[in-house]
């Protein structure tokens, strides 16, 4: 593909200044090697808003699957005490880890987190066009709610805010790692030589 661009499969990408990807060559998240990755052309024609809305969900779905990781990870160390469904008598120790949870958790408990995420998304965490994408004003520092204050401008801004997209991003494929790993073994540290 690189050859029909630039003559070369090694070539200088700075050489191809034609490219409709030039428009956000320079946006928060570029970075090297790869530079600004677009494979399927999504953002061909796109225009600053439309990139805008894309990188506000960029950043929503990166900080949720940082969260999914921590949450797949941390019941292999630590369960809460006491009673998950004192009606039903099921304790917190009782509930497996990974997608068998689905099964144990009552609905009435599901609904509950559906909501709660719901009313986060729909009231809570609501993107302001005065406000960069990701920055909320319910919300704190890198979007963690109670945790007020601000980040210094400048590079050191620039490469926390880098951090946090390019941490996102590998948890969004981390966290879709863990659940096919969790649906083919049964555990998301399954042990692939019982598979």
């Amino acid at each position: 593909f690189q050859d029909g661009l630039i003559g070369s499969a090694w070539g200088d990408w700075a050489l191809y200044t034609a490219s409709p990807l030039r428009a956000f060559e320079n946006e928060l998240g570029v970075q090297p090697p790869v530079g600004f990755w677009d494979p399927l052309g999504f953002t061909k024609g796109d225009d600053a808003a439309s990139f805008r809305r894309r990188r506000t969900v960029e950043l929503k779905h990166g900080r949720v699957s940082m969260l999914a990781c921590m949450g797949y990870i941390t019941p292999e160390y630590y369960k809460f005490p006491g009673d998950l469904s004192p009606s039903m008598g099921i304790k917190f120790a009782d509930v497996p880890n990974g997608l068998a949870a689905l099964s144990k958790v009552p609905l009435s408990g599901q609904a509950q987190f559906i909501a709660f995420a719901g009313a986060l998304e729909l009231f809570y965490f609501t993107q302001e066009d005065t406000r960069a994408p990701g920055d909320f004003a319910n919300a704190g520092v890198l979007g963690q709610p109670f945790i007020k204050g601000t980040l210094p401008d400048g590079e050191a801004k620039k490469k926390k805010l880098s951090a946090e997209l390019a941490n996102g991003r590998l948890a969004m494929m981390a966290i879709i790692g863990m659940f096919f790993q969790d649906g083919l073994t049964g555990s998301a540290w399954g042990d692939w030589a019982l598979y």
